[in-house]
């Protein structure tokens, strides 16, 4: 690694919500900046003004802060590279693309949509390779490589469209090397003359991104395997603009692949098989089509964090879990695999109950209260930390603790049927009349006091304990699962559990 400080950006461009696959190669990137005490950049890669989507960058950083990844530099935030929209930087790369004509790298090319998709059908029905714009047909297109000079100029002169395109060498061995790849080797012929700049003045992804990350001092560039196909055009144009020696190293990362290791994870494969592909929920602005989110899903963002985090990337160990701070402490690039990474649906729901379980109950309580503000519940924050002590060893996801405490907020309308059929017999009025006798005189509702003067309830009624402890907890609660019993009762207080009592005794007492 050289001794320039750690620079690196993550770069998406917003054309719809971020993929968990964005939010992972935020996330390595993010890790790498802290991990070498360096700068993590946002920039918006908007040079493709066809495919903006209204509201996808507010998105991608709502997502970034819910996750807990804050760029140093970038939109909102600002920095010495300003701006950071590439939309906004247009008059700053005409100067690039000039250069790259002046010293015969590039060449204006002519040719229409229309004449391109001309010559692709005509390749095709010929038989021949796919077309592609290269070395061989660039010597039979319209481009300032065939035209003369004086024709170059008329036609620029008269304004007709054209494109700037990178003319790639004939036979020549491109190579770089990939902090997780080793060295990728090339043939230029293999390459096409990828466009520049387009006719409607805006640069493409291939200039943009080297001439930004040059002027912004990128020193790793850090990206999904998709681009490394792009890599070798983008070594060249460090060369032809004459930045080699500050050109970045590249990392490209692998796939995240579908759970059965066939294909890249899309948003289909969600859909399918049930789980969410990106970090928030997203409501597409054009056809309202919906897709969910794992922060709506009852995710933690700590657990996506480490979900993302494990998928291409093995410690030195076999710990799983992970807080930022141990990720920033024990990533490295090298420990990132060459291969896909398969997206298990059932070990990210494994990761949120472990984080769950992990949390603090006034973390906790914080994400419930604004559950039970929806169901008209008032509570005081300390009663509510202290079901989530409770309820939290059965959640799977946060969103599920009304689902499993809504009981210690509101008293039960209706008794499991199934276990009052089962359970409730001849003896069982008395016993619960006389418990409730028991538990009204009691001073210390601790749990060793309740579970002894239930146990004491039962020896005066010649019953075993646990003939009527199901039962209890119907009683009380409405379910016959829960968390544990005398913890519940002992947090319900005497009054509630009395009052439970009286009114369920009331409701079922007749039964036969």
């Amino acid at each position: 690694m050289s001794d320039r400080r750690v620079r690196v950006r993550f770069a998406p461009s917003p054309t719809g919500p971020l993929h968990l696959g964005g939010v992972r190669t935020a996330l390595y990137n993010y890790l790498f900046a802290k991990k070498h005490g360096g700068d993590f950049l946002l920039r918006i890669e908007d040079t493709d003004q066809n495919r903006f989507v209204p509201g996808a960058e507010d998105y991608i950083i709502e997502a970034l802060k819910w996750v807990g990844m804050p760029f140093n530099e970038g939109p909102g935030v600002g920095g010495s590279y300003a701006p950071y929209r590439q939309s906004e930087r247009k008059a700053m790369y005409n100067q690039y693309a000039d250069q790259l004509l002046e010293s015969g790298n590039a060449y204006y090319a002519f040719d229409s949509p229309e004449e391109l998709d001309e010559m692709r059908e005509r390749m095709s029905k010929a038989g021949g390779n796919t077309f592609k714009y290269d070395h061989v047909t660039r010597e039979y297109l319209k481009n300032s490589l065939t035209l003369s000079g004086d024709e170059v100029k008329t036609r620029l002169d008269a304004g007709e469209p054209y494109v700037i395109r990178i003319k790639i060498p004939r036979l020549e061995e491109v190579k770089l090397h990939d902090i997780i790849r080793g060295w990728v080797t090339v043939q230029s012929n293999q390459l096409d003359d990828k466009v520049l700049f387009k006719s409607d003045g805006m640069p493409t992804y291939h200039l943009a991104n080297v001439v930004d990350d040059y002027l912004m001092k990128i020193t790793h560039v850090i990206r999904g395997e998709e681009w490394l196909p792009s890599a070798p055009t983008h070594v060249l144009l460090y060369r032809f603009l004459g930045w080699e020696d500050v050109m970045p190293e590249f990392a490209h990362l692998p796939l995240i692949l579908r759970p059965d290791g066939n294909g890249k994870l899309s948003k289909r494969d969600g859909d399918r098989l049930g789980f969410p592909v990106f970090p928030l929920n997203w409501t597409d602005p054009a056809t309202g089509e919906k897709a969910s989110g794992y922060r709506e899903a009852g995710y933690l963002p700590e657990a996506f964090v480490n979900i993302l985090a494990m998928l291409g990337w093995h410690p030195s160990d076999n710990q799983e879990l992970f807080t930022m701070d141990e990720l920033v402490e024990a990533f490295t690039l090298e420990r990132v695999s060459k291969s896909g990474a398969k997206f298990d649906p059932e070990k990210a729901k494994w990761y949120n109950h472990q984080y769950i379980r992990k949390q603090s109950n006034e973390s906790l309580a914080e994400v419930f209260m604004p559950a039970l503000e929806q169901n008209g519940i008032k509570a005081e924050k300390d009663y509510v930390e202290k079901v989530c002590g409770l309820i939290k060893e059965k959640a799977t996801f946060t969103n599920e603790f009304w689902k499993l405490g809504s009981f210690f907020f509101e008293r039960p309308t209706q008794y499991d049927a199934e276990v009052l059929k089962k359970k409730w017999d001849a003896g069982a009025l008395e016993f619960f009349t006389r418990l409730k006798t028991n538990l009204n005189v009691l001073s210390d509702f601790s749990h060793e006091k309740l579970q002894q003067t239930f146990e004491d309830t039962a020896t005066e009624a010649g019953v075993k304990p646990g003939q009527y402890l199901q039962l209890f907890r119907v009683l009380l609660l409405g379910e016959s699962v829960g968390p544990g019993m005398w913890d519940t009762v002992g947090l319900l207080g005497k009054n509630e559990v009395i009052e439970r009592l009286v009114i369920a005794l009331e409701k079922v007492g007749n039964r036969e």
